[in-house]
Order: C-alpha cells, then structure tokens, then sequence
C-alpha cells in the first residue's frame, strides 16, 4: 500500500506542477530567474521548511481525519 500511495502523491504533485505551467508560464519563467540570485544556503533552508510543515500536515491529516 506504501508504494501505491507514494507514486500516488508524486503524480499528483507533477500534475499540478504542469497545471501551473499551463496556467501560468511566464509567471514561473520570472520565479525561476529570482531564485537563481537566491544563496544556496538560503534554499537549502527554505526547502528544509518546507519539507517540515508539509510533513506535518500529512501526518495531522493521517491522525486526525
């Protein structure tokens, strides 16, 4: 069940990545341009934040609903 769950939620996320795309191509074209003059250790943190709230909020999903 694990590994159709994890492919699951990896396919959702491409998919709303290519949502965005469509939606809003120049919009992510001028983000990708302002985060290559964003340090490396400042998206290292960013991403590590992240990773933290939203493993968080999937594990208050999974205990309380």
């Amino acid at each position: 069940m694990l590994i159709k769950e994890l492919a699951t939620a990896i396919l959702l996320a491409i998919a709303l990545e290519g949502m965005l795309y469509t939606l809003f191509p120049g919009g992510l074209k001028r983000v990708m341009e302002l985060v290559q003059e964003i340090p490396e250790s400042q998206l290292r943190a960013g991403g590590l934040i992240a990773a933290v709230i939203a493993i968080g909020g999937i594990w208050a999903v999974r205990v309380w609903l």
